[in-house]
């Protein structure tokens, strides 16, 4: 880990008892955090200074931490928020003056977690107006012991070009591998917050409860643009769903690709958006789109009905041809362990992914994912879901639970284990471990897996997506 100091770019030399920010990302799957540049852009707009620091590359640094009015933490994702509960009583060691402000999509659900762990600010949604708000009463004097800004905000905001240039640089995150193996830098950018649907098990649905907000086009590429100024050769846009806005969406990608014809990109998708605009996949193929993720979750249409997936097993198997045909690579995900799973539907999963030939596609952490379960989760709405859970476990920011089949839990800890352990293990021998282990779980031989038509690996970023999972014991001990 790189320590950071004050004559660091992340961290800037300031003259004492000045007012000062500091935002603090855990960790956001190797990106640059937007959410960290835009709500810098809107202090410094308005004359506060300003330092950003990522745990995912940095450690906390005690000097600048102890000269700070107002820390600010970032917890995005289920990981990073495991990262900052860690993280807090250093950070009140390290500011003991300090206000200290949780933001971002897992901040409203896990509310009474963090005042507990002593964060006087909590916000959620479209908190750039929040963390503004707060920090002119800070520096005006007031002592804001009762927070007045909304936990969690939906109104819309007027979004500004995000301030990249006290970030760690882009060729510190994660990189684009190509399937020559070369790799190359990664920009990352978002065209819309929130989601217009209302999947159970998705993080994003107790805060925005349906609504999504767009990213002017004029910002999004005046962002695109200066990340590729300092180096990036793809896009990878961090939307929670890229065809919320088809219109806005195709309105980006051409003037990017009109604009600089050589920089390609990627984007997350849901499977009912890609049958319902397929007509458009030609076009995302033609603007230079590499790879689409897509939330499949299960193969499993019992399943996918109680996660509210709005697409069926079927439709799977139609994505993957309608992408293909377009000549775009696919990245499917998984909650591949829920508690109505079997060790039989584990294994169909498995053998729907090497029958499409998705092996290399797919990522071995995705085959490793238990569902976790949030406050606020819409799972919890679902007649007789209580009883298959255990009490809010806040330790786990979710609610536990164990399968009625022990066997499925222990091949999830196999499957979790080996993934941890083989980091560095190709995908198609790591895939036929945990082929082998799930047979070996029932009981019954496994057959050989279809050769593969294609054996070059797909392109993919060097820091697989997944939604949520338990963090590493080196990303809890990061700062």
């Amino acid at each position: 880990m790189d320590t950071v100091t004050l004559d660091s770019p992340g961290l800037l030399s300031r003259p004492a008892g000045k007012f000062k920010v500091i935002l603090i990302n855990p960790y956001e799957l190797g990106r640059q955090p937007f959410a960290l540049a835009e709500p810098a852009a809107w202090l410094k707009r308005e004359g506060l200074e300003v330092a950003c620091l990522d745990l995912s590359l940095q450690m906390l640094d005690a000097e600048a931490l102890a000269e700070t009015s107002l820390v600010a933490v970032y917890v995005g994702m289920h990981t990073a928020t495991r990262i900052a509960v860690e993280a807090l009583p250093r950070i009140k060691q390290l500011a003991p003056n300090a206000h200290l402000c949780v933001y971002g999509l897992y901040a409203p659900m896990n509310e009474m977690l963090l005042r507990s762990l002593g964060v006087h600010t909590v916000l959620g949604g479209e908190f750039e107006p929040g963390l503004l708000s707060l920090a002119q009463r800070l520096k005006n004097g007031q002592n804001p012991a009762t927070q007045i800004e909304p936990v969690v905000n939906l109104n819309k905001i007027d979004f500004v070009v995000p301030e990249r240039s006290i970030l760690p640089e882009l060729q510190r995150y994660t990189r684009l591998e190509l399937p020559d193996g070369s790799k190359i830098v990664v920009g990352f950018a978002e065209a819309s917050r929130g989601c217009k649907h209302l999947c159970r098990h998705c993080p994003v649905v107790p805060v925005y409860q349906g609504k999504f907000r767009i990213v002017p086009v004029e910002v999004v590429l005046a962002d695109i643009r200066q990340q590729i100024a300092m180096g990036a050769r793809h896009i990878s846009f961090g939307d929670p769903d890229f065809f919320n806005g088809p219109t806005h969406s195709l309105k980006i990608v051409r003037a990017m690709h009109e604009e600089f014809p050589d920089i390609t990109y990627d984007a997350t998708i849901k499977v009912q958006h890609l049958i319902e605009n397929a007509s458009l996949l030609p076009e995302l193929k033609k603007t230079g789109c590499l790879f689409i993720t897509s939330a499949v979750e299960s193969v499993d249409d019992r399943v996918l009905a109680y996660l509210a997936k709005s697409h069926s097993s079927e439709d799977f198997n139609r994505v993957v041809a309608l992408i293909r045909e377009a000549g775009i690579a696919f990245a499917p995900t998984f909650v591949a362990f829920t508690p109505w799973i079997t060790l039989e539907g584990y294994i169909e999963l498995l053998g729907r992914i090497a029958d499409l030939d998705l092996v290399e596609s797919v990522p071995p952490v995705q085959l490793s994912i238990r569902l976790l379960i949030p406050k606020g989760s819409f799972l919890l709405q679902l007649p007789g879901f209580s009883d298959l859970i255990e009490d809010f476990d806040p330790g786990l920011l979710g609610y536990p639970w164990r399968h009625r089949d022990p066997r499925v839990d222990q091949l999830q800890i196999q499957v979790q284990s080996l993934v941890e352990q083989s980091e560095n293990l190709p995908r198609r021998e790591a895939f036929e471990s945990i082929w082998h282990m799930a047979h070996s779980a029932l009981g019954i031989p496994a057959p050989a897996l279809p050769q593969s038509k294609n054996q070059q690996p797909a392109p993919r970023l060097s820091e697989p997506w997944y939604c949520c999972a338990e963090p590493t014991h080196q990303q809890l001990q990061s700062f």
